[in-house]
Formats: C-alpha cells, sequence, structure tokens
C-alpha cells in the first residue's frame, strides 16, 4: 500500500512542479513575505476555499474533541503524552538526518532515544536534554527533500492536512512509511495512534484561535508563517549552533550597512547644516505654528531613572515592551482549551455592543471584582492591537489585584473596530477617532452597569501609544461634554505630532533594502531568533532576559513586519475584501505607506501637511495647561517622538509629564520602577 502510495505523491510533486512552478515575484515597495517566501500563489482561489473548509472543521468538529480532551487530561499528562510521541518520531528524523548527511544530528537523535526510550521511561521523560545536554535536531522529510534540490512546488492548501506543498506532502508520505505503528493493524493500535493525534494536534489550538481573532485575512497571514517556518527548518535555522553562526555573519553585515548609513547620514546633516533634534529645538508641526513660540530647551532631566537598562538601540528598546509580562496570568494545572481551566485569562469574560445597526458588534473583554461598584480600569491599547492584545490581560492582573474591575478595548486602528463603525469609516484622525472611541465606551459602561445593577463612581483610562494619544483627545473632549465621567486619563508613550511618527515609522521601513537577495534570508535569521527566545520561555522556568540579542536592522525589520501586518488587515477590511475569492489587494498594499494611506483615505488625496497641527498635542495645549486629571508617560529617546517635542510637551503639562531615563516607545512598561509610579499616579485621584 505505502510503496504505491508514495509513488503517487512523488507523481503528484513531478506535475504540480511542471504545471504551476514557482515564479519570481513583482517587486513592490515594501516585501510581500508571502510572495518571498511561498512563490506565486496560483491556486489561491481554490486554497482560501479549503482554508475557510478546515476553518469550519477546526471550529465545529477538532475543537470539541480537543477540548473534551483537554479537559479529561491535566496538562502535565498531555506534556508527557506528546514527549512520548516525540519520541517515537526518532525514525523519521534519523532518516532525516542519513539523507542530508548529518552525523552531528544521527548522534544527536540516536542518543536522545536510546536515553529517553530508557532513564526517560520510553520518551515520557526527556533526560537527554536536562542531564546529557543533548538537544532534538527536530528534523523531518521535507527538509530531507529540500536538501536533495527537489523543489518544493506550488503553495497548496488541503482539506484537513491544512498548508504543504507538493514536496511536503511528499515528505509526510516517506515519514508514514517510516512510522512502525501504519504495519500493526488492530482496533487498539487505532485507538493509540488516534489519541496520540489528538493531543498531538490539540497544541495547535492557541495558533489557530489566534490567526481567527487577531487577523482580518488568516490565509494570508498563514501562508507567511508556513513560508518563513519553511525556509527555517530548510536553512536549518531552527538549530542552535547553525543559527548562532547565521546570525553572528548577519550581524556583522548589519553593523556594515549602519556605519554606512551613519557615514552618508553624516554626510547630509553637515550638508545641511541643520541642529540636531537632540539639542531641543522645536521642530515639525509646531514650527508651522505662528501662536506658539519657538523655545530652545534645556536637555530632559528624567523624573524616574531606571538602574542598569543598559541601553541597546531605540528601537530595540522599544521592542522590551515584549517584556511586559506576568506568567501567573496562564498558571492551571489544565490546558487553556480545558472547562477547568480557571486562570486569570480564562476568567476574563468576552461581550460586544452593537454600536451601528447593521454592522458587526464591537467586541471587548472585562472582568469584574466581586464588589461590582469598585473603581474602573479602561485600557485603550497601542496601534493595530485587539480587544485580546496581551498587553492588556498584563494590564488588566495588574490594577485587578490592586482592586479594580477592568474593561478591555480594542485599539480604533484595528480591523475589528472599522467593521462595527458606520461605512467608509477609515481611522487615524484624532478627533474623529476619539469622538468614536467615546461613543463605543460609553455604550460598554452602560451594558456592564445595567448587568450588573452598579455604578462605576471611579473610573480611570489607561492608553498605550495611539492608545494614549486618543485617550489624549478623549479628555479634551469630555473637559467640554462630560459623558463618561473619567476620573483620570493616563498616556504612556503617546505620539506627540502624530504625523512625524508616521514619517518615522515609514522612514524605517524604507531604510531597509527590501528588494535585495539578503533581505529573505535576514529575516529569516531574525524569525528563528525570535523563535528561540520563544522556546526558552516556555521551556525554562526561570527564564530571564534584560536585554534583546537583536541588531538595530534586525528590530527595524520586527517592528516594520508588525506594523505593516496592522496596516495591511485596516486596508483589507477597509476595501471589503472578500476571504474566499482570489484578490491582487496584496499588491496595492505593499506598495502603500502609512504616509500613503492618510493621505489616500483621510485625506482623499489633499496634502498631509495640514493634518500636522490637529492631530499633535500641541492642539490640546488648552487642556493640557488647564487640567490635571490627566498624567503622561515618556522617554527622551522615544523613536516616534523627539526631545525637543517632548521639551515642549512639558511646557504645557509640567509635573503631568513624567519623564523616565530610558525604555524609548513602551521599553519600560516591564520595570518596576514604572509600574509602581503608574500604581501610585491611579491610586490618587489628583
Amino acid at each position: 500500500m505505502y510503496p504505491k502510495f508514495l509513488s503517487f505523491v512523488l507523481t503528484l510533486v513531478l506535475v504540480f512542479n511542471l504545471a504551476f512552478p514557482v515564479i519570481a515575484e513583482e517587486t513592490t515597495k515594501y516585501p510581500d513575505y508571502a510572495k518571498m517566501y511561498v512563490g506565486e500563489d496560483k491556486l489561491e482561489g481554490f486554497n482560501r476555499k479549503m482554508f475557510n473548509l478546515n476553518t469550519k472543521l477546526n471550529k465545529f468538529v477538532a475543537r470539541p474533541i480537543h477540548i473534551l480532551w483537554a479537559s479529561v487530561m491535566p496538562q502535565y499528562g498531555m506534556d508527557r503524552i506528546q514527549s512520548a510521541y516525540n519520541n517515537i518520531e526518532y525514525p523519521k528524523r534519523l532518516a532525516s538526518c542519513i539523507i542530508q548527511r548529518d552525523g552531528q544530528g544521527v548522534k544527536n537523535e540516536t542518543i536522545r532515544f536510546l536515553t529517553n526510550s530508557t532513564i526517560g521511561l520510553g520518551g515520557l521523560f526527556d533526560p537527554a536534554s536536562k542531564l546529557l545536554k543533548v538537544k532534538p535536531t527536530n528534523e523531518n522529510m521535507d527538509q530531507a527533500l529540500c536538501k536533495c534540490k527537489v523543489k518544493s512546488g506550488t503553495y497548496m492548501v488541503m482539506p484537513v492536512l491544512n498548508a504543504c506543498t507538493p514536496r511536503s506532502l511528499c515528505g509526510r508520505a516517506v515519514e508514514a512509511a517510516l512510522d512502525p505503528s501504519v504495519y500493526l493493524a488492530s482496533p487498539l493500535t487505532a485507538l493509540v495512534k488516534f489519541g496520540l493525534m489528538v493531543n498531538r494536534t490539540s497544541y495547535m489550538q492557541p495558533i489557530a484561535k489566534m490567526l481567527e481573532s487577531t487577523y482580518a485575512d488568516p490565509y494570508d497571514i498563514q501562508k507567511k508563517l508556513f513560508g518563513i517556518e519553511s525556509y527555517i527548518k530548510s536553512s536549518n535555522l531552527d538549530r542552535q549552533n547553525l543559527l548562532e553562526t547565521e546570525a553572528k555573519l548577519v550581524d556583522e553585515d548589519s553593523a556594515i550597512t549602519e556605519e554606512i548609513n551613519a557615514l552618508v547620514a553624516g554626510e547630509s546633516f553637515l550638508a545641511l547644516d541643520e541642529p540636531p533634534r537632540e539639542l531641543g529645538v522645536l521642530v515639525g508641526a509646531a514650527a508651522d505654528i505662528e501662536d506658539l513660540e519657538i523655545i530652545k530647551h534645556e536637555a530632559l532631566e528624567p523624573d524616574i531613572v531606571l538602574e542598569n537598562y543598559n541601553p541597546q538601540s531605540p528601537i530595540v528598546d522599544s521592542m522590551r515592551t515584549a517584556l511586559f509580562d506576568n506568567p501567573e496570568i496562564n498558571k492551571s494545572i489544565w490546558n487553556e482549551l480545558s472547562i477547568w481551566n480557571r486562570s486569570f485569562a480564562k476568567r476574563i469574560k468576552t461581550s460586544s455592543v452593537a454600536v451601528v445597526p447593521e454592522r458587526a458588534e464591537y467586541k471587548f473583554r472585562y472582568i469584574m471584582q466581586k464588589d461590582k461598584n469598585a473603581p474602573l480600569i479602561i485600557l485603550y491599547p497601542s496601534v493595530g492591537e485587539g480587544y485580546n492584545a496581551h498587553h492588556n490581560t498584563v494590564f488588566a492582573k495588574m490594577f485587578y489585584d490592586e482592586g479594580f474591575s477592568i474593561v478591555m478595548l480594542g485599539s480604533h486602528f484595528h480591523w475589528e473596530f472599522v467593521k462595527s463603525m458606520p461605512e467608509g469609516y477609515c481611522p487615524g484622525i484624532p478627533s474623529v477617532d476619539s469622538d468614536n472611541l467615546k461613543l463605543v465606551t460609553r455604550k460598554i459602561l452602560d451594558k456592564l452597569q445595567d448587568k450588573y445593577e452598579c455604578e462605576f463612581q471611579e473610573k480611570y483610562v489607561i492608553g498605550t501609544s495611539f492608545g494614549a494619544l486618543s485617550s489624549l483627545f478623549v479628555a479634551e473632549k469630555e473637559s467640554k461634554n462630560n459623558t463618561l465621567g473619567v476620573t483620570k486619563f493616563i498616556a504612556i508613550s503617546p505620539p506627540i505630532e502624530l504625523v512625524y511618527a508616521v514619517e518615522q515609522l515609514d522612514k524605517n521601513s524604507e531604510e531597509l533594502d527590501n528588494n535585495s537577495p539578503e533581505v529573505k534570508h535576514k529575516t529569516a535569521v531574525t524569525a528563528a531568533k525570535i523563535l528561540q527566545l520563544t522556546n526558552l520561555k516556555d521551556t525554562v522556568s526561570d527564564f530571564a532576559i534584560t536585554e534583546l540579542p537583536f541588531t538595530e536592522q534586525e528590530g527595524k525589520l520586527i517592528t516594520t513586519f508588525l506594523l505593516r501586518q496592522k496596516l495591511s488587515d485596516l486596508i483589507f477590511t477597509i476595501e471589503n475584501i472578500a476571504k474566499c475569492k482570489r484578490t491582487d489587494i496584496y499588491q496595492t498594499i505593499n506598495n502603500t505607506s502609512y504616509k500613503d494611506y492618510v493621505e489616500k483615505y483621510l485625506l482623499k488625496g489633499e496634502p498631509i501637511e495640514g493634518l500636522r497641527y490637529a492631530s499633535s498635542l500641541y492642539s490640546l495645549s488648552d487642556y493640557l495647561v488647564n487640567n490635571d486629571n490627566y498624567k503622561i508617560y515618556h522617554s527622551p529617546d522615544d523613536f516616534f517622538a523627539t526631545e525637543g517635542q517632548i521639551s515642549r510637551l512639558k511646557t504645557f503639562a509640567g509635573k503631568k509629564l513624567v519623564c523616565l531615563s530610558n525604555g524609548s516607545h513602551l521599553g519600560f512598561l516591564y520595570r518596576k520602577e514604572f509600574q509602581d509610579a503608574l500604581k501610585m499616579d491611579v491610586q490618587d485621584k489628583i
């Protein structure tokens, strides 16, 4: 049976490679990562239909089975079974290493198999890693076929199997033939295999749920992730020793590039004879405002000094926002799918409110204290974050433990917010966005107060980044027409001049050599380093890190990827693209900058200069000077603002603006000094 099946799959590989060859992608202004890693999606119409079918099968068939299984077997038991399953897969990894002529891999896998099968009780435990420090190579036959110069073929989505290529299908067939259990046909063997499969596939549910709830076009992001993961494995970047070698080469290349850019920038700076922004000279929007006095400020003195911060670069420091976490959030002996899981994250409820008739209801999350009249924290997250943003949950845990109830909104620059607003709404103009935020917040408060028959006497709004900017615009409107009754507004790292922030974001994207042959490999190396850190965080109980192992260029790659994905989701939604049909919208998206978005969707072709003052915090100067119900946190090295802009803001806000010594943009959230100050601000009503 299996030789015939293998022959059929090999034929399938040949047919698909001939019928649908991978062609070079068209050049776009910004990288199209899907095309970069999987080539032209020749079967997109079919693939999207299969993706939607698989999504429904997962939701209505697989997920209920996984929930049942996770409610019977505690997380520890699931992990032991998965460990044993990995041990059983030794033959496929061994064969892959042999085909690749990887002697070290053969040695490692054999040592691991023998050690874990004996001392590790059949693979239930992993003494090879803990005692012998022999890490798994995690090879598969797709990698072996790649080493043999077999082309991957066109990207496909198959029923149940999901994302694949003809080569990976062939690899799976070979792996099936190497599985000893396939030759033991009995009801008991079938039952055991089914149990192992259910246990193994249950680990994919968090990813599937994340794709469904986070992205406007889950198909496109799955294609990107599949392509990047395949490249990482085919290049053996998932091996620590090879990754370290490749990362060193990339780091050296990045250092040379950054040095050249610095020299070029220095020459341009000297040629233009302009004063540096670091001197605190007022520039940007305020420089064009006749009514504001241009002042040269002294360097900002920090109000909070972060000891031993050891800054790297503003863009990498800003990525330390990923260190803002709390392991207690998901603490439970049960898997997150289990109905018995009562971790903090699982106790957070999801609800929705109707904002506009015949439009999707707006989803939000919340968790209430036993005393339903307890003070309330309302969270406005960073640009493009959904209502289930991780930082929302971390903030929620922080303040729930202090006795507050929590309401978590998504960013208004998020595709789900757009779906709940009137047709044609495009976010990005703060004065308009704040009106919609006020409306949504009011409806949420009314719903919760009616449901729990309570009244929130004290309400605090905490916004981060773009959400911080919006919170201050809401505060200014509330000072004129108080409908929310907010006690205090706290803005963390708000862009001071939104247009300048947009220009900086685009600048970081455009400084990358997006069309160079090396960008594909550099991106994969960076992604592999992220996966390595994530794996360490998930597997090492005492894992702690204070600095990130990324160069400035890698920081730009990561930040650009994330922020452009949010813009992509937004445009996909605004253009009302059907998810089940082939589309060329990504050719447009990958040629659209944030500035292009503003000019096309917000200003309808009008120049962006007209928006500079209206979208800046300078337009709120009267409110900032004359009110005390707010607090702003900023760092002078924020790459979305200049020290001069922050100095100017200080003249309006005075002591209501707190400067931290380091952290760039939100890169100080994880520090205890900041968290203690934030808690004190919320508890202090004045």
